[in-house]
């Protein structure tokens, strides 16, 4: 390697690690937080389907943990718009369904009719349906399992295995 060029490319390193600490102090959890692409109604109707599939128990659901922040940021920033479109319109088809179904809005449904209209997405034959029930239910899953309550509570996750004890009596 020649002596200019890996001066150069030091000085680049230095100059970028300087300006790290005036970015990392810059930024805020607003900054981070995406845009919402789903109405307040859709939203709502999210919070509900999810809820449907991890109700709250003795634990909390998913729900209160805000899997469906979660789910709609991650749609929001991760997938494409075609398939931002199709969780749209499977929160539709499954109000809609709720309504062939039951003669009112998934909202209004109880939980036994709420868990028909899912199985009934499971089982549809259109296909639609079918993926917008496995988006759902997957992303729901994965959210619940990565959120902070679940892996302290329930998984015991610790970040640093083997905890040190440094002040115990030792037997002779």
């Amino acid at each position: 390697m020649k002596r200019r060029t890996a001066i150069k490319q030091v000085a680049f390193t230095l100059g970028g690690l300087m300006t790290l600490p005036i970015w990392a102090k810059a930024w805020s959890a607003t900054d981070v937080q995406s845009q919402p692409f789903l109405t307040a109604t859709q939203d709502t109707l999210l919070a509900e389907l999810v809820e449907t599939v991890i109700p709250e128990t003795n634990t909390p659901g998913a729900k209160s943990l805000g899997v469906h922040q979660l789910i709609q940021t991650i749609v929001a920033d991760c997938y494409a718009k075609p398939e931002q479109e199709k969780l749209k319109q499977g929160i539709l088809s499954a109000d809609q369904l709720a309504n062939q179904l039951h003669g009112k809005g998934f909202i209004a449904c109880d939980v036994n009719q709420r868990l028909a209209v899912l199985k009934a997405m499971e089982s549809s034959s259109d296909n639609a349906q079918k993926e917008f029930y496995g988006l759902l239910r997957g992303l729901t899953i994965n959210g619940y399992m990565k959120s902070e309550y679940y892996l302290t509570n329930i998984a015991k996750f610790e970040f640093a295995p083997g905890h040190f004890y440094g002040c115990v009596p030792v037997k002779k």
